[in-house]
């Protein structure tokens, strides 16, 4: 709860709050303290003198940093409280903890009255130190703002847990231990002050002496004072005004400003609150969960670099060892950009260690404030503080947005040396792309061990070549159309790799990439040639169509499963991505992973679940279908709706992309002739169902032997 401990201070006075009252604009002050910042205006600048002389409320303007902002009602959109109007600017001063508070315009009258009873100068204004926020005080004074009694228990209970042992009250200088505390005076006394200030005789007594053990505990379970309302002080908080955000009694109901306001049961509101409260503090919960565990990454990081640091050093040792009769000039120059770059990569993870930790404790501290007003049974005192609350539960929520919890730094030091041609150019050698008079960037190296393709995918990883000293802002990745043709751009960002989906079946495809700057662009990389899995064609080049011809010998399956990544979210998956069903009972679209553009391609869907007569759909679509309507509402799918199917039947898709055909099975039986002809571009396999259906997919299958029969004497 350590952190928890600046929630608790006062922005004036740097302590504990002692009587905290609640200022309009949500922030709190010590009784004591709110006094000591009032601020006299003059005459000329009070709402009345304005009023009398027929002016309309100016607009203050906006001010630098030193000398405060303050905002008027009309133009901050904040609205007074209890008759609080804007005061105008006053020269301030920073208080213990570097809040700037505005000092008295002069010294208060003394009086005998506590601060809130005692009266305060006409015309006297108050400005929050933490939003500067300026108001006018109304007849009523400090009485005028509500007391935070949560905030009280939040401190009490702090402080009991914090309290090592209870010390005498009324010792001068060093206090004593505790010995005793007397019920009726409320009082710990060590035994010297004991004797000497509460004697046991005369009224004194009959007075109750406890341990101090006790004490506290009596002190703990006394009954706090019942929250009453500022405008009919003898009234207690019996509603809530939805209006005005406030605890208001029947008074304020029957003749008050919330007469004609909307207003509902206090504990009903409080109930409520305390239900928002919990759920926004429940998503940063997560949050700061997700900060421990990249501070945790982030620490681990420094090891690495250390570990990579001093495994990259002895490379480069080694390496310089074999040529050190002409590397001994170079060496040291090489080492130094070793540890430069070693440096760099320590200095910006650690300086996100520290930006991290400072803002995960503030967020400890928050919610474990929050935790503890959410245990407070005040309904009243915990709606005059939970709007607040939960916007800034929220605000540090966002805070820990996308991006923050992802390091700026990688562990790993991309560094080589190109020592093959050295042996011969010695005074050359050099980190590669580190001259002056090459300010594009490097040529981009292809990650050959990263590079693959499936099925009709293809995906390719490149990188700078080591220690270069150019920065490149992006890539561009050239593919040419799997035929030989030229080269075109499919990938322009950031990224250093990327998977490039739709290509052809049973294709070559060169691949290629560049960097680029503000300068300029590199020259191309090796170009890389990369294979699709084979294809499925229907023709044979060397046989006539009065031959007959086998097709299962000249297709070869693809296999794949459905895409989570594209499919609509109320998809639930299972079974390694080949079961799916669904959350809703609308019908949501989910498609394949694999899209084809020629071949033949069949594949099959059980139906593992079929309730109360639903009416899935199963065909093919294109990528942006529409994926919250039936599949085949709209013009991007073609497909089936079969009302017969039953649990455990077998429906079978059959895509012809060479003949531009469709064609379904149920049962391995072919349902009609034909569905669709002139079928033509990139598909992917689609489904659309609803909750009361479970299908599960099954890839790489030949096609039925009625199929093939009929194609081959086609």
């Amino acid at each position: 709860m350590e952190e928890m401990e600046e929630e608790l201070k006062c922005p004036v006075c740097g302590s504990f709050y002692r009587e905290p009252i609640i200022l309009p604009c949500s922030h709190n002050l010590c009784q004591a303290c709110a006094r000591n910042i009032l601020v006299q205006t003059p005459e000329s600048e009070s709402p009345q003198s304005r009023r009398a002389s027929g002016s309309g409320v100016s607009d203050y303007d906006y001010l630098d940093l030193d000398k405060m902002s303050l905002y008027s009602e009309a133009d901050s959109g904040y609205g007074s409280y209890g008759g609080f109007a804007s005061a105008p600017t006053t020269p301030c001063q920073k208080s213990p903890n570097g809040v700037r508070v505005f000092p008295p315009a002069m010294p208060p009258p003394p009086t005998h009255l506590s601060p809130a009873l005692a009266p305060v100068p006409r015309n006297s204004c108050i400005t929050c130190p933490q939003c500067h926020r300026s108001l006018i005080l109304d007849d009523r004074g400090l009485r005028g703002f509500p007391k935070n009694r949560v905030l009280e228990g939040v401190i009490d209970r702090y402080q009991q847990s914090k309290a090592a042992a209870l010390k005498c009250q009324l010792c001068e200088k060093a206090p004593k231990e505790a010995t005793v505390m007397c019920e009726q005076c409320d009082v710990f006394y060590c035994d010297p002050c004991r004797l000497r200030c509460h004697p046991p005789r005369g009224p004194l007594a009959k007075h109750r002496l406890v341990p101090p053990a006790q004490g506290r505990v009596s002190r703990r379970l006394s009954p706090r004072k019942v929250s009453t309302c500022t405008d009919h002080e003898l009234e207690n908080h019996s509603m809530y005004c939805v209006q005005c955000k406030m605890p208001v009694c029947y008074q304020c109901l029957e003749e008050g400003k919330h007469s004609s306001h909307e207003v509902k049961a206090l504990g009903a509101m409080w109930k409520l609150h305390k239900s928002q409260l919990s759920q926004a503090l429940n998503g940063l919960s997560d949050r700061a969960k997700e900060a421990k565990e990249f501070l945790v990454q982030l620490r681990t990081m420094v090891q690495q670099i250390q570990e990579n640091s001093v495994e990259f050093e002895a490379c480069l040792v080694a390496q310089c060892d074999a040529l050190i009769d002409a590397l001994n000039r170079r060496k040291a120059q090489l080492l130094a950009r070793v540890n430069k770059e070693h440096e760099h990569k320590l200095k910006v993870v650690r300086d996100q260690i520290s930006h991290c930790t400072v803002k995960l404790r503030q967020t400890t501290g928050l919610m474990e404030y929050c935790l503890e007003v959410i245990k407070e049974n005040d309904p009243s005192g915990f709606l005059q503080i939970s709007d607040a609350l939960i916007r800034r539960v929220h605000l540090t929520e966002d805070q820990w947005g996308k991006g923050t919890l992802t390091p700026r730094m990688t562990t790993d030091f991309d560094l080589s040396l190109d020592n093959s041609p050295l042996l011969q150019s010695i005074h050359q050698l050099d980190f590669v792309q580190v001259k002056a008079s090459s300010p594009v960037p490097a040529t981009p190296i292809l990650q050959l061990e990263e590079c693959c393709t499936h099925n009709n995918s293809a995906t390719l990883s490149w990188k700078q070549p080591p220690l270069s000293t150019v920065a490149a802002e992006g890539y561009i990745l050239e593919l040419d159309d799997g035929s030989g043709g030229q080269f075109r751009e499919v990938y322009v960002g950031k990224e250093t790799m990327c998977t490039v989906d739709g290509l052809h079946f049973n294709s070559t495809y060169n691949a290629r990439v560049k960097a680029f700057n503000k300068t300029g662009v590199s020259p191309y990389s090796k170009t890389l040639v990369l294979q699709t899995s084979e294809g499925c064609s229907l023709e044979a080049q060397s046989a006539s169509y009065s031959q007959l011809v086998d097709i299962k010998k000249l297709l070869a399956v693809a296999w794949f499963a459905f895409d989570p990544g594209s499919a609509h979210s109320d998809i639930i998956f299972s079974n390694d991505n080949l079961t799916v069903t669904c959350s809703s009972y609308d019908d949501r679209v989910v498609l394949g992973k694999t899209g084809f553009s020629k071949g033949v391609h069949y594949w099959e869907l059980t139906i593992d679940r079929y309730d109360n007569h639903p009416d899935p759909a199963f065909g093919v679509a294109r990528i942006d279908v529409m994926k919250d309507v039936m599949l085949g509402k709209d013009d991007k799918a073609w497909a089936i709706t079969e009302g017969g199917i039953t649990k455990g039947a077998t429906i079978g898709v059959l895509l012809d992309l060479n003949r531009k055909t469709l064609t379904f099975f149920i049962n391995n039986e072919q349902q009609g002739p034909i569905a669709f002809e002139n079928v033509e571009g990139l598909f992917f396999p689609a489904v659309s169902l609803n909750r009361n259906v479970q299908v599960t997919l099954h890839t790489g299958l030949p096609v039925p032997d009625f199929y093939s029969s009929r194609a081959s004497i086609a």
